[in-house]
Order: C-alpha cells, then structure tokens, then sequence
C-alpha cells in the first residue's frame, strides 16, 4: 500500500542526504547573493566559502577550504571557470566544478567537459534543477540542464543518416575501442575515459578516430549515432 508522502516525510527524505560542501566563484555580489539565499534552504548543503573570480577561488581551496562542488561562472575576471576546473586537474583537489553561463553553443559546452568540469548550467535554470544538478554530480554524475540536453537531441534527430552501403557485420572494433565507444557514450571526455583505462588522452583520440573511419562517419556524436542504429552499443 502507497502511504501519501507527508512533510515530515519529506523532511527526514532531505536529512538522508549526504552534506555537501559548496564553494560559489561569481564576481556578481547579486548573483552570488541569490545563488547562496537559493542554496542554504537545502538542509544538505553548506556554503564553505566565496570568491569573486577562479583564482580567489583556488587560493581558498589551497588555504584549507574543503569543497565537494564549485559553483563557478564561466566568465570571471583573471580566470573564469573553464580555466579554474583546468587548473584543478593538476592538483590533488576532488572538488567538481559546475559552470554557470549564459552561454548556450554548443562548442562551449564541448570545450567545457574537456577542460574538466562536471555539470554545464544556464543561468536561467530553475531551482529545482541547480539542486538536482549538483546532488546528481556529487554522486559521481555528470549534467547538462535540461533546456541544452534537449536542444542538442533535438540536433542529433536531425542530422543526416550514416550510409547504409556498408553492413555492420562488416564494422569490427577492437575491445579497447568497445571500452572507448561505451565510456563516450556515457559521457566521458577523454581525459576521463584515459583515467579509467590507464592510458594517455592521445591514445584514447586514436581509438575514436579509428572508429571513425571504420564506419564512415563524421565525428562522434555521428559515431554514436551509427553504433545505437547498428546494435553495437544499447
């Protein structure tokens, strides 16, 4: 039997979370004022510190603060947030870094997850899914909100269909490329998926351009595309 959710319910829901400990870089005092009013009403979030630009932001990480997600804009003066989740990779830093933009292209998008960040956020997002963003990163996830996630579906509906000339019975990838093709498909840059497989990020390019050319296709979301299509990946 369904028993109706009640708002004590809801609450011990909430305390169940994990504490997670966020760091706002915005050089908004506005915008960051709203974004940590917004913030501090989820019973497991606290605010560990503020900066108003991605070197504030290290120089606190570095003088002890401890931070599970950075809430970053992507444009700041000195360094905005693509430079800062750049940075983090080359320190022993675990914090995950959410940009905050107003920038919706898609090859910002692109040159975000491969400068490292976890999480691609318009500024026009709701409340709701800047919450469900980083409780979802925090679990070892990775977001895009949902107005860009559909514009680019949108896209891949739309682009043209791989050639059907070849079988794809005729396709064969190796299983280092399956590994690749797989972690791809998850979502993984690759920086990432080199991490995973204990390899360099140029041999994880030479793995997908090999698929590539192996299946006639133009880039990787095509890639993708022809291995759903074909049943190589589900």
């Amino acid at each position: 039997m369904n028993i109706p959710e009640t708002e004590t319910t809801r609450i011990n829901r909430k305390t169940d979370l994990p504490m997670i400990r966020i760091l706002l870089a915005e050089d908004h005092n506005i915008v960051r004022n709203g974004i940590k009013n917004l913030l501090e009403r989820e019973q497991n979030f606290k605010i560990v510190g503020e900066a108003t630009n991605g070197e504030e932001a290290l120089q606190l990480l570095t003088g002890g603060v401890e931070a599970d997600i950075i809430l970053a804009d992507m444009n700041m003066p000195r360094m905005g947030g693509l430079e800062l989740a750049e940075k983090l990779k080359k320190t022993s830093s675990t914090a995950k870094v959410i940009v905050l933009t107003m920038i919706d292209h898609e090859k910002y998008v692109i040159k975000a997850f491969s400068a490292g960040v976890t999480g691609y956020l318009l500024k026009n997002v709701g409340a709701d899914e800047l919450v469900f963003a980083i409780n979802h990163i925090h679990g070892d996830g990775h977001y895009i909100c949902s107005e860009l996630a559909l514009r680019f579906m949108s896209r891949l509906a739309q682009l043209p269909e791989p050639p059907d000339n070849e079988d794809a019975s005729d396709v064969e990838f190796t299983k280092r490329e399956m590994e690749v093709l797989l972690l791809t498909a998850e979502g993984y840059t690759n920086q990432e998926i080199a991490e995973k497989l204990f390899t360099s990020k140029r041999t994880v390019e030479g793995h997908r351009q090999s698929m590539i050319n192996k299946t006639g296709t133009r880039n990787t979301i095509a890639l993708i595309r022809y291995a759903l299509k074909h049943g190589i990946i589900s």
